[in-house]
């Protein structure tokens, strides 16, 4: 099939819908156009304050971040714009998932709330208890979850 010229300059000047989507779970309650900001009581581990704040573009990770973040609020899911650069979560793809195919990644910089996922299933009652159990095994063995 023959390309018309004028379609492909105009297709090129355009910006594509699909952009990468990234998520934040959590039980803090934001609007949008907040920011989470580092520098605040982290939402795992003891709770020190944040040198990194944590996002992913999956939605598994993004329940994860909501089931397991510490406090009494309701588990939320946001999507997030970062505002600076972000690399990969190193308490991920260094220790556990080579390659990170949980596409996890943290940043020193603020993330702009841009929407709320609010329809989404969690993991099951006994996933999330095997998790929690693992967490506390490892807090034991003296192994912090979030290691900056």
């Amino acid at each position: 099939m023959k390309e018309n010229k004028n379609e492909k300059k105009l297709n090129d000047s355009m910006q594509s819908p699909f952009a990468q989507t990234y998520f934040h779970g959590t039980k803090a309650d934001l609007k949008m156009g907040d920011f989470i900001e580092i520098g605040l009581n982290s939402n795992y581990g003891q709770r020190k304050n944040a040198k990194y704040i944590y996002l992913t573009a999956t939605l598994d990770a993004a329940i994860w971040g909501a089931e397991l973040a510490l406090g009494e609020g309701r588990e939320r899911i946001y999507l997030v714009e970062p505002m600076g650069p972000i690399e990969d979560d190193p308490n991920l793809t260094d220790k556990k998932f080579p390659g990170n195919p949980s596409k996890s990644y943290r940043s020193a910089h603020s993330f702009k709330v841009v929407g709320e996922i609010t329809i989404w299933q969690g993991h099951s009652p006994e996933q999330v208890k095997a998790m929690k159990d693992g967490i506390e095994r490892a807090k034991q063995l003296g192994i912090e979850a979030i290691e900056d």
